[in-house]
Formats: structure tokens, sequence, C-alpha cells
């Protein structure tokens, strides 16, 4: 009897373990994901970018590496079922880092461009990766803590990028993000593989094969609607916050807005939202509800936000606090995806869903700059999240809850 409860706490210990891992490679994930949006203007003015053509660029660049997160989330989410989640998290933590160090280095912004998308395919992995480790390895009654606190550790990622960044200057954020991911790959090395993954390896079950999803009708909506419903979510970091500068003289902000700033609140506020959502859902036992409620959140801070006529610096760090908290369900949202479908696909939908939901920052910039052409950026950002955010809940009231769902099982 004491041996089976030395072997429980023993293993109890593994796996807050390979929660904490995978929390400090979120936080690394986050840190390079968003150092760009805080040292554009910066790095932009070093190169020799013009002012006026600084947020066209900025979109450029910006969607370049969403194109990598689409491609590296396809690919590393399908090797993730083939050949296991810790491979996956070794071998896009690698990536990531080179490429954030030779960021460091770029001297045009076309190169800049073509690194940031590399470095985007490396960042696709790590959190869909962790996730379904996080999942499969903890009790179903349990594993939304594990997954609350890889997501709210991991998006402190972006307030160390905001204060390396105002303490050395651009290339050397970069380089700072690089190494902490050749550190990460140290702490890395005893992380254990899923039990459930080791189970469906032992069986003749297709594992990873992307065709799976389109090839039933009813698996291909269900998957698509666990991408739909994080639409809102990179509009409002990716433009609303992003393009705090151009949104603040369109406001007659009596100063410029820092976008760094904006992106340093707004992920105090996700990590904030993650752990609410996340013991809210504890509590209801309902992801749905919680992330519908987010939602709703997300409409009413983003209308704060497009009508504050002459915004001050102070507001302005406020309301990116709360459109950061409205949409700090960035955890649950993953964790449903995870939810949804079966070991033998569970790595592939975990990891491309958010990274889709990234990508789709791509269509919707487009979309935007259609909007901004005809009616003002003002009025193109009120569409537009609108817009999304009612995809996002339609979406949302197609999946079935999938709180404490045995995980146990495949995809015929």
């Amino acid at each position: 009897m004491t041996k089976d409860k030395n072997l429980k706490v023993s293993n109890a210990k593994n796996v807050w373990m390979l929660v904490i891992v995978a929390a400090l490679g979120y936080f690394v994930d986050i840190y390079d994901l968003v150092i760009f949006s805080i040292v554009r203007v910066q790095s932009f003015r070093d190169i020799g970018i013009p002012e006026a053509e600084m947020r066209m660029d900025g979109e450029y660049v910006l969607n370049m590496q969403m194109g990598g997160l689409l491609l590296g989330g396809l690919l590393w989410g399908i090797l993730g079922d083939k050949f296991g989640r810790v491979k996956v998290l070794f071998g896009s933590i690698l990536l990531y880092s080179a490429a954030n160090m030779a960021n460091g280095f770029v001297q045009d912004i076309h190169t800049y461009a073509v690194i940031r998308f590399v470095a985007g395919i490396g960042l696709a992995g790590e959190l869909g990766a962790g996730i379904t480790l996080v999942s499969e390895s903890m009790s179903k009654g349990k594993r939304g803590y594990g997954t609350m606190i890889v997501a709210s550790v991991g998006v402190l990622g972006a307030v160390a990028a905001y204060y390396v960044s105002a303490l050395f200057d651009w290339r050397n954020a970069y380089f700072v993000g690089g190494g902490m991911g050749l550190v990460l790959l140290i702490l890395r090395v005893g992380t254990f593989e899923s039990g459930m993954f080791k189970e469906v390896t032992a069986r003749p079950i297709e594992r990873g094969k992307l065709s799976m999803l389109f090839t039933n009708a009813e698996r291909f909506k269900r998957y698509l609607y666990c991408v739909l419903i994080g639409l809102p979510l990179w509009f409002v970091v990716g433009i609303l916050i992003t393009q705090a500068p151009e949104f603040g003289k369109a406001l007659d902000a009596p100063v410029t807005l820092s976008a760094g700033r904006g992106i340093l609140f707004g992920y105090i506020g996700i990590a904030i939202g993650d752990v609410f959502a996340g013991l809210f859902a504890q509590l209801t036992k309902s992801r749905r509800l919680v992330v519908f409620l987010f939602q709703l959140s997300t409409i009413g801070t983003a209308i704060w936000y497009l009508s504050s006529e002459g915004l001050s610096e102070a507001r302005f760090h406020w309301i990116a606090f709360c459109m950061g908290t409205a949409v700090g369900y960035w955890a649950t949202f993953v964790t449903i995806a995870s939810e949804q479908f079966g070991t033998n696909l569970r790595a592939t939908v975990t990891t491309t869903v958010p990274n889709f939901v990234r990508g789709a920052l791509i269509p919707s910039t487009l979309l935007f700059e259609f909007f901004v052409g005809h009616f003002g950026i003002i009025t193109a950002a009120y569409v537009m999240i609108f817009l999304l955010t009612a995809i996002a809940m339609f979406a949302l009231s197609q999946l079935k809850e999938s709180f404490s769902k045995d995980l146990d099982f495949v995809e015929d």
C-alpha cells in the first residue's frame, strides 16, 4: 500500500513538473511571438523605414510571421501525432530560438520578414504540444488547472519582452529571446511522453493524418468551429493594440500611444483573464459558458476603446488591460479544441487550431484594410470586431460541452 502511495505521489510530482516546464516553454514562446510588435517602430527606424510606411510594413512583417505559424501548425501538429509530443517541443523551440538570434542581425525589411516567417514556423509547435501533453497527463477533473497555469504563466512572456526591450536595444531583445529558448532546451531533457500517446502507438491506428479532418463532414465542422471561436483574440492583439499609435492619432490622443506599453498591459490582462477563465470553468464545469461571457466582454471593451475621443495615455493602458482580460480565454479555447478530438488526431488539432487563429489575422488584416480605405480606421475596427465576434459566438454554439470529457479515445 505504501509503495502504491509513493508511486502516486511520484507520478503527481512528475505531472506538475511537466506543467511547470510547459508553462516556461509558453513563456518563451509568447516573448518571441510579441517581440516584433513591441520593437516594430524602433527597429524600423534603425533599418531606414520611413514613418509613413511603418504601419503597412508592420502588417507585412506580422503577416509573414503569421504565415509561418500557419505552416508550422500543420507541420508540428502532424509530427506530434506521428512521433510524439515531446519531440515537437524540442524541434520547435530549437527552430524559433535560432530564428530570433538571426533577427538581431537584419538590415532590411524583406530579410526581417523572411526571418519572422521562419520564427513563426518554430513558434507554432510550442503551445499545441504543451497543452496536449498536459491534457493527456492530468486527470479529467483537474486538467483545466494545468492548462490554466501553462497559459497564465506563459503570457507573462509578453511582460518580460516589454521590459527587456526597455532595457536593451531591439537587436539585443531578439538575442535574449533566442538565448532563453536554448536554456529551455536543457530543462526539457527530463520531459516524459504522454501515456495515452504511447498506448495508441502500440495499436494499428492512423495517427496525424490531416486528411481525416476533411473526409468526414461532422469532424470537419467540429474542427472549423474550434478555429472560429478564437477569431477575435488576435484581432484585438494584432490590430487594436499593435496599431495603438495609429488608433490614438485617429482618436485625437494628446500624445503618441505606445504599442509596446499596450502589449505590456494587454498581456497582463490576458494572464489574469486566463486564470479567471480557468477557475470559472472549474467552478461552473462549463468551458462554453466561460468563453461566451468573455466574447461579450471583448465587444464591450473594444467599444470602450474605439469611442474614447481624446484618449489619454493612462486611459489607454487601462483599456489595453481590460481588452487583454476580455480575450484571456486563450487557454480555455485551446483546451476545448484539445478535448474535442481523439488521441490519434489531438496534437494535430491542438497545434493547428491556435495557429490557424493566429494566421487568420492575415485575411482579417486584408479585410480591415479594405474597410479602412472606405470608412476610416475607427469604423473599420468596429465592423471587424462585431463581425469576428459574431462568427465566434455562432461557432461556440455548435460545439458540445467538453468539461471532464474522457480523452482516452481515438478518431475512426
